[in-house]
């Protein structure tokens, strides 16, 4: 199964779960999410409405009023200790992760330390959690592809807990970095069209950016946002379906491989080049040591990377290492079939990643970013507790 999101009209939580609902995801299904996550009530109400003359499904989302403040590491325990499938879990935790580093890039601080309504509010955890047990549900467990068009952010300014912001606001321009993005429709007034939220889950979801991909529609589905300004239909919609003639069910894929040879980068700034690649979105990134002309020592810069997304990925090497040039090819990937499970340690679930081949299990190998959380949660040396989720994973494959 895959999924477009029509993001022309701009983009949040709420927009995003309409769209997702009126697409065939069962409300109880998010709501059941929802209901793990959240320390308080937290209510999803669906009502139907017109934007534009456009039928659409607004989703609220109705909390008490509360005054906690929730950091970045408060949410990760939340989800870490609820009743979650593994995949809606590792999808949510990528969210708020992108959040999290936005909003910290933008005040200057670390993103564990980050108090902010974005991640910390009621309302933003239920439009995250719902979002990623709707995608789970429409596209299966093992996920399919998700291609986002271009973001419309809108202009002017916005009233914000810092006070009077620009349209977009810093978050959203952090998060859209290298992703295609406008204003908005013609003749729609200065407002905020793609939320901090929004913006986050179209970052961490989205497998590539642009048209419709090639697909039989199966379900069609239109979230509305809150305002209706007559000039437009505030909507988000979501197209789901299946691939004509099974080309889903190829194994193989076509990315790109962009390379670079490097001898005169502080090799201190490797690590965080790397990082910087991965967020942008490369499947893989990685350096090899070389000697180049004139025997110097170097290193080869090279990195995995669906075409969607490789100026992203250009754009990074450019800015933060010294070459001067790219090559590229293209490769066929045959991955093997994958999905994430979890397994429980200390009464908490870790995630591992389990890769089959003929339908047999072949490797099922423990989150380390899992282990060594639960290690510093409870004191215990990280080598036992990978221990003990390596020997929980075994049985996986039985």
């Amino acid at each position: 199964m895959s999924l477009w999101v029509d993001a022309t009209a701009g983009a949040s939580g709420d927009m995003l779960l309409g769209a997702l609902l009126g697409a065939g995801a069962p409300l109880e299904v998010l709501q059941g999410a929802v209901d793990a996550v959240s320390p308080e009530p937290v209510t999803l109400r669906v009502e139907g409405v017109h934007r534009a003359g456009l039928a659409a499904t607004r989703c609220h989302v109705e909390v008490a009023d509360s005054s906690t403040h929730r950091t970045w590491r408060d949410v990760r325990r939340l989800l870490a200790a609820a009743d979650l499938h593994a995949s809606v879990r590792v999808a949510a935790l990528g969210v708020f992760a992108r959040l999290a580093e936005a909003e910290a890039a933008v005040h200057g601080q670390e993103a564990d330390d980050v108090a902010f309504h974005e991640v910390g509010a009621l309302d933003s955890i239920a439009d995250v959690v719902g979002v990623c047990a709707g995608l789970t549900h429409l596209l299966g467990l093992h996920g399919g592809p998700v291609v986002v068009s271009p973001v419309a952010v809108g202009s002017g300014r916005v009233d914000a807990a810092h006070g009077s912001l620009p349209v977009p606001v810093p978050a959203v321009v952090e998060l859209l970095r290298g992703v295609p993005s406008y204003g908005g429709p013609a003749g729609a007034p200065p407002t905020e069209l793609c939320t901090p939220t929004g913006a986050a889950l179209l970052v961490a979801l989205a497998d590539d950016w642009g048209p419709p991909p090639a697909m039989a529609v199966a379900a069609v589905g239109v979230g509305a946002g809150g305002r209706d300004p007559g000039t437009h239909a505030n909507v988000v919609r979501v197209l789901a379906g299946a691939a004509p003639g099974g080309a889903e069910h190829q194994d193989a894929e076509q990315e790109l491989v962009v390379e670079a040879n490097v001898d005169d980068l502080d090799p201190r700034l490797w690590p965080g080049v790397l990082e910087a690649l991965l967020a942008a979105g490369a499947a893989d990134a990685w350096l090899s040591p070389i000697t180049m002309k004139k025997g110097r020592p170097a290193h080869t810069l090279s990195v995995l990377v669906r075409p969607g997304l490789a100026e992203r990925v250009r754009a990074v090497v450019f800015a933060q290492t010294s070459t001067i040039g790219l090559r590229e090819h293209a490769v066929t990937k045959r991955p093997l079939e994958r999905e994430v499970a979890a397994v429980e340690v200390d009464g908490v679930q870790v995630r591992v990643k389990v890769s089959r081949h003929g339908g047999h299990v072949v490797t099922a190998q423990p989150e380390w970013d899992d282990v060594a959380a639960l290690a510093q949660a409870t004191g215990r040396p990280a080598r036992d507790v990978l221990a003990e989720a390596q020997a929980a994973a075994r049985s996986l494959g039985e």
